[in-house]
This record gives C-alpha cells, sequence and structure tokens, in this order.
C-alpha cells in the first residue's frame, strides 16, 4: 500500500534533497580524482571498501622508523629488503590473469611433473644459465610450494619404504633451525632426524642435508659423512650472486632453490628442485600430489614473469631506462648493509662475526667474500644468553640453540626493512660501545 501511494504522488525535491544529490556527485567526483591519483601514481585505485589494494610508494620506500622504545624482529627471514627494488620497477612485472585461466590441475600431461608450467621450467633454466650457478641440462625439474615442501619430498622420495629401520636424516652443525622441526613434525617412520652431521658414526644408509651458503653461518659447506650408504641433498637457496661469489655451477643430484631468496618474493611460495635421476623426480612429484595435488598455477606464473625480468635486466637493457640490473643492486644493498654491521661490531669486544674468504664471481668479475642473508653473531664477554640479552634491548634474534650450536650465538636476519635495519645498527653500535655488557 505505502508503494502504490509513492508511486501516485507527485516528487517534489526540496533543499534537502538537493543538498543530499549535491554531495554524492561531488562525492563521486572526489573519488574519481583519487583513484586517477593513484593511477599516476603507478597503483590500483580504491577498492570497494575505499582502501587501496596495493601499499602506497611512500609506505615502502619510506617506513617509518621504529621507535627507541620498540621491538625490531629480526628472528625471521623475511626479505622485505627487496621491495624497494621491485616498486621501482613499476609495471614491469604485473601479471594479469583471466578467469577462465588456471581452471584444469593439469599444466604438461607430458612432463613427469605435470604441474609444472612450461613458464616458471623456461624461465629457471634461463636464469641458471644466466648466472652459472647451476646447471640444468640432462636435468629434472620439479616445482614445489617453497623449497619446504621439496626438502620434504626429496626425503619421501630417497627412503625406502620397505626398510627395517628409518633413515638416517643429518646436518653439519650449525644447521638450518626448522630441519629437525620439519623432519619430526610428522613422526614419519620413514626417516628420522639424528642430529649434526659430524658426530654421525653409524654404518646404516643416511641422507645428508648440506646447505651452500649454510644457514645461519655463511658458510660454503661440503658433505661431511664419509660412510658409503649416504645420499647427499644440497640447499641452494642462497647460491646467488648478491649472496656469495657464483665460483663454480654446481651439478649435485638434488640441488633445491626457492624465489623466497633470489627475488625476495617469499609470499609467492615457489621452489624448484633440479634432479638427475628421473625415478627421483617421479617420487619427488608423487610426494606433492599426494599432499597438495600439485602447486599453484597462479604462483608459478608469476614466478616465471618476476625470473623472466631478471634476465631482461642484463640481456635486454633497453627495456629498462638506466635501471641497475637486478643482481647487481642487490649487491650492492648486502655489500652495503655488511660494511654497517662490521663497523657496529667493531667499535668493542662485545660482539664478533665470522670472517669469510674472498673469491671471484665468475658472474659478475667482482672479488669479494660472502656477505650472507643472515649474520651469525657471538656474544663475547661474560654474555652467556647472547638472544636474552638483545631481547633486553629489544632486539629479537633466534639463539644459536636451535640451530645445533651454543647459546653464546644467534641468528640475525639482514634482509628487512631499511628502517628497522637502520636502527638496528644504531642499537647494536650504542651496546658494542659498552664497557661493560651489563650497563
Amino acid at each position: 500500500m505505502g508503494f502504490s501511494l509513492m508511486r501516485n504522488q507527485k516528487f517534489m525535491p526540496t533543499i534537502k534533497h538537493l543538498l543530499i544529490i549535491s554531495i554524492a556527485i561531488n562525492a563521486g567526483l572526489l573519488l574519481k580524482l583519487l583513484h586517477h591519483e593513484h593511477e599516476w601514481a603507478g597503483l590500483p585505485g580504491p577498492d570497494i571498501n575505499g582502501k587501496n589494494a596495493v601499499r602506497p610508494v611512500k609506505d615502502v620506500l619510506h617506513k617509518a622508523k621504529p621507535a627507541t622504545d620498540q621491538y625490531i624482529n629480526l628472528n625471521h627471514g623475511d626479505p622485505t629488503m627487496y621491495e624497494v627494488y621491485w616498486m621501482q620497477m613499476g609495471d614491469k612485472t604485473t601479471l594479469v590473469l583471466s578467469g577462465w585461466q588456471s581452471i584444469s590441475y593439469f599444466s604438461d600431461t607430458k612432463n613427469h611433473c605435470w604441474f609444472l608450467e612450461p613458464g616458471i621450467a623456461n624461465a629457471v633454466t634461463r636464469l641458471h644459465n644466466l648466472v652459472g650457478n647451476a646447471q640444468t641440462r640432462n636435468y629434472h625439474i620439479v616445482v614445489g610450494t617453497g623449497s619446504t615442501q621439496l626438502f620434504q619430498a626429496a626425503l619421501y622420495a630417497l627412503s625406502p619404504s620397505n626398510a627395517p629401520e628409518s633413515m638416517s636424516i643429518v646436518s653439519a652443525a650449525p644447521f638450518y633451525s626448522s630441519y629437525p622441526l620439519i623432519i619430526d613434525c610428522l613422526k614419519s617412520g620413514l626417516y628420522k632426524w639424528k642430529g649434526d652431521a659430524s658426530k654421525f658414526n653409524k654404518d646404516d644408509p643416511y641422507i645428508e642435508l648440506v646447505t651452500s651458503p649454510n644457514n645461519p653461518d655463511g658458510s660454503i659447506r661440503q658433505a661431511v659423512v664419509n660412510g658409503s650408504g649416504g645420499i647427499l641433498v644440497h640447499d641452494l637457496a642462497y647460491y646467488w650472486p648478491q649472496y656469495t661469489p657464483i665460483s663454480f655451477q654446481a651439478n649435485h643430484d638434488i640441488m633445491l632453490f626457492t624465489v623466497s631468496k633470489c627475488t625476495g618474493h617469499a609470499g609467492i611460495r615457489i621452489g624448484w628442485a633440479l634432479v638427475k635421476d628421473k625415478e627421483v623426480a617421479k617420487r619427488m612429484t608423487k610426494f606433492i600430489e599426494i599432499s597438495s595435488i600439485g602447486v599453484s598455477k597462479d604462483s608459478q606464473l608469476r614466478a616465471a614473469k618476476i625470473l623472466d625480468v631478471i634476465a631482461d635486466t642484463y640481456e635486454h637493457t633497453e627495456k629498462f631506462d638506466k635501471a641497475t640490473p637486478f643482481f647487481h643492486y642487490v649487491y650492492n644493498e648486502m655489500a652495503k648493509r655488511w660494511r654497517q654491521l662490521r663497523s657496529a661490531v667493531s667499535k668493542g669486544q662485545t660482539f664478533s662475526l665470522p670472517d669469510f674468504p674472498v673469491e671471484k664471481c665468475n658472474f659478475s668479475g667482482q672479488r669479494f667474500g660472502t656477505q650472507p642473508a643472515f649474520a651469525w653473531l657471538k656474544c663475547e664477554k661474560s654474555i652467556d644468553d647472547c638472544e636474552g640479552f638483545l631481547k633486553k634491548h629489544k632486539i629479537l634474534t633466534r639463539s644459536g640453540t636451535h640451530f645445533g650450536s651454543s647459546e653464546n650465538y644467534v641468528r640475525i636476519s639482514l634482509i628487512s626493512h631499511k628502517e628497522e635495519y637502520d636502527e638496528f645498527i644504531r642499537r647494536l653500535s650504542l651496546l658494542s660501545s659498552m664497557s661493560s655488557p651489563h650497563e
């Protein structure tokens, strides 16, 4: 009844109605102007909630400096340092996916790794051939959700299902802190964590995990155990020219890599394995099929785009208007951060850092020592608990005890935002210059 009355009445606009209409028109105009402003900045306009889909440039390039009473979390290796470079690249890595793409589970049914997108396979091969850090010819590529899944897939593929005892898994201390956590998580009967490889002296079959450059201490590693029944898995996540000289082309049986430490895109969750043996590659693929029914196609396509852009900054420089090639840019940033860190530590005798031999990098032609993504810092003097000592000064790190070492050591991430890193250096300099660490 109310609806029919309104329909039959003649609508007479009042000043109130006109005011509401005027406000609506101006609000719409304002949103349109804001949208164009964001487009000029290379960013999308406001979404339906009035919030930006991407953080504005100024928020990334000029992150607020942590307050002096605020904790700085350098426990995790979150590679936010890389944001600045990729923001400067603008839309070079932009990828548009249509709604009909990535519908099927399958990418290439003729490939043993049937969920591997041809684009990421080509991009991986191209980048390794450019850098010269790993052989790709006669290798099988297996893609995974980060190198963590590939590491698990390798253990599954290499551990016999009918063995009378679990396969022993070892790694030389200090080893990556997540190895024992991942291995012991599912309580698998196929394999079992046996700790420090340097202390393993059994004649039983084993798998040795060789991380080089090593996480956490940055050392260049080789196998430690000399047993005849050993199988090696090489984690080469940091074997890229921003971290260490590329002195040889790796050709190990199984080599693991990850986008997160190569390009900084940890959130994409893409890694890949280069595997010599076809049957091992098939079993690794089977593990990923069982655990996650493949790997996100969208993430693979985005990773492929990013890897191709990195290669383009060297092979097609005309596209980039004098932009610094990727590895050179990140190498300079890592070198700068290590100079700052060593300068801070040298102000006193409270801390110490490992030294690294200088070698020639076959990729860049430069001579330099390894400049890892993490610092393996040792607390000297009377500081027994290095993690606890730094925590009192609001610096969060990871204790050496998690890596099979002592609590005199901590691992510190060096790849966080510039503002966080600069504040860390300021605090560490003050602590280093104290006559007594307990001041």
